[in-house]
């Protein structure tokens, strides 16, 4: 199986099936992905996208993004999928101007403390929406980097998938950074990209930010079922879902 899904336009695509969970199981091939803005999918990438017969997509973008930028194209490649907009987060700010003196990783982990404040009614809808799916499902914001990442974090800790694991998930983004820069610059001439940690994903921001998030309400499932107000049942339904139970045939991603 592969980890990374090959697009022409599309940088950020990656399956999340594969890791390992504490109870020895695995998170099964195929049924959740996690990509950058699927308003760029166009041409043979629509057709690559497809192949993976995905039910429903949760665009993570604030709505006047998509007003700006598009969402997933309406095709007859896209027919039948459902799309969800559910912004989680409330507190817009531009990366390509933070401050350079300050430290990125830290400052990044607090954006994420305010998603995870912030955006308790969009998390819980899109872990419902997820538990409930039919088929493979999308999430995805604008460089699939932030906020797609802080819900692939929480789906893999409701998952008991280590930490180690996560933020290994998390930096893979950082294989993607040159091209997310590039994209950038093409869609601002002229202007100066002032932070140099654009696009980066070190696995430091989410370490942070996991602590952060157990000291203030002792774990993550926690902060989920207490904080954020999901059904304990869709927990369940979640791991049901999307664990390949110990023993099960798996496969290990290219």
């Amino acid at each position: 199986m592969r980890r990374h899904i090959d697009f022409d336009d599309l940088h950020n695509f990656r399956d999340l099936g594969g890791y390992r969970t504490a109870d020895g199981g695995s998170v099964r091939w195929g049924a959740l992905y996690r990509s950058d803005s699927l308003a760029k999918l166009r041409g043979p990438d629509l057709d690559r996208f497809q192949e993976l017969g995905v039910s429903a997509v949760i665009d993570l973008r604030y709505p006047w993004e998509i007003s700006a930028k598009g969402r997933m194209p309406e095709t007859p490649q896209t027919d039948g999928i459902a799309w969800h907009n559910l912004s989680i987060e409330h507190r817009p700010y531009d990366q390509a101007e933070i401050d350079p003196d300050l430290d990125p990783w830290r400052y990044l982990a607090d954006r994420f403390a305010e998603v995870a404040a912030d955006g308790a009614v969009e998390l819980r809808e899109a872990l419902e929406v997820i538990a409930s799916a039919r088929g493979p499902l999308v999430f995805h914001c604008a460089s699939g980097k932030d906020r797609t990442g802080l819900l692939a974090a929480v789906v893999l800790s409701l998952l008991d998938v280590s930490d180690e694991q996560i933020l290994d998930d998390f930096a893979l983004t950082e294989l993607a950074t040159e091209r997310l820069i590039a994209d950038w610059r093409a869609a601002h001439p002229g202007r100066e990209l002032r932070w140099p940690g654009y696009g980066r994903a070190p696995a430091e921001i989410m370490r942070l930010f996991l602590a952060d998030l157990r000291a203030e309400y002792g774990s993550v499932e926690a902060y989920v079922t207490g904080y954020v107000g999901l059904d304990p049942a869709v927990v369940e339904t979640l791991r049901e879902r999307l664990v390949e139970p110990a023993g099960a045939e798996a496969g290990s991603p290219a």
